[in-house]
């Protein structure tokens, strides 16, 4: 099955630009290792980011833009677009290339080396009914990073956020609302989003999960065991 969610352009400038702290390079440094199409999207930013600063600086220019932030933003989509038009792919240069070894692992570089070995080796911590997480340990203090284990055919519970969310399928796939989520594609949720995950039949599935602020559980329940837990 091919990716379907792909990071969006925001987060994957942020990316490019160095912008972003440890617990979100991790996520999307491991989709860009699932995903062939992130990947040359981000050559292209990085393409074209080099000629914007190789090009000769008109100070006039570069003080009207400064004053409309989106309207520069909207002139780097342009010329992303365009670029992608004009560059065949086999003649765009990859950057973090899958490892040789992704057809035989669920987790790719650099999640792998964060976990310490592939699925088989993690020593996964109880959530209740059936779920399973591993909390990732980072030196970021913005982000929360760790892998959930969804049982086959389970919910999980209804929430919100306080927060931004992203989260990655490495094993397996959900349902969210209508949309389809299997190996690596990627969903970014903030706080204008309340939803109901649901993993699909016939098996488990694993994600990488990054949260910069508690869940917005619905049932009192989990609330209460939310500190515990520490989602």
């Amino acid at each position: 099955m091919s990716i379907q969610h792909h990071i969006s352009e925001e987060l994957l400038l942020d990316y490019a630009t160095g912008q972003l702290s440890e617990g979100w390079r991790i996520a999307v440094a491991t989709h860009l290792a699932l995903c062939p199409s992130c990947r040359r999207r981000l050559a292209v930013m990085e393409m074209t980011g080099g000629a914007l600063i190789a090009e000769p600086v008109d100070e006039e220019a570069t003080q009207e833009a400064a004053s409309d932030e989106s309207a520069s933003w909207e002139s780097l989509r342009k010329r992303l677009a365009a670029d992608r038009a004009q560059t065949p792919d086999a003649e765009r240069p990859v950057k973090a290339k899958a490892s040789s070894q992704a057809g035989q692992t669920v987790l790719p570089e650099p999640l792998r080396s964060y976990v310490g070995g592939d699925v088989d080796t993690v020593k996964w911590r109880p959530l209740g009914r059936g779920a399973y997480h591993l909390p990732i340990e980072t030196d970021d203090g913005t982000a929360r990073v760790r892998l959930l284990r969804i049982p086959a055919g389970k919910p999980v519970p209804e929430h919100g956020h306080r927060g931004r969310e992203l989260t990655l399928v490495l094993s397996g796939s959900f349902h969210d609302g209508d949309d389809l989520f299997a190996r690596g594609d990627f969903e970014e949720a903030d706080e204008t989003l309340q939803h109901q995950p649901i993993a699909t039949d016939g098996e488990d599935c694993i994600c990488l999960a990054v949260t910069d602020a508690p869940l917005k559980f619905r049932s009192w329940l989990v609330r209460a065991v939310q500190p515990i837990i520490g989602i």
